[in-house]
């Protein structure tokens, strides 16, 4: 299934990653888990935040997804099943004709 990601990092856990030389390789653990189909960085609520689409293959996963960043950067995290316009059209296409 399609979801996006929020992951919204603790200021002071984050400055300790990049002080320490260790976000870029936390980042890219979490790239290298997900396999994004995009991701975006920018501040929301005054926090680095992360939004990153991906497809959840197996509930099992949030466990590998999430813990990391738990763990390492205090994070915040949000996971939304989302869809593209395709999905949408194909989802309301099957509700019209049920």
């Amino acid at each position: 299934m399609r979801t996006m990601m929020m992951c919204q990092m603790d200021t002071e856990k984050t400055n300790e990653a990049i002080n320490g030389d260790r976000l870029d390789a936390i980042l890219r653990s979490l790239m290298d888990r997900v396999r994004p189909e995009a991701a975006y960085f920018g501040a929301m609520d005054g926090m680095r935040t992360a939004f990153v689409v991906f497809d959840m293959e197996d509930p099992a996963q949030v466990p590998v997804i999430c813990e990391p960043l738990f763990m390492e950067l205090n994070a915040r995290i949000t996971l939304i099943p989302v869809m593209n316009g395709d999905d949408v059209r194909t989802g309301v296409g099957r509700f019209l004709s049920s």
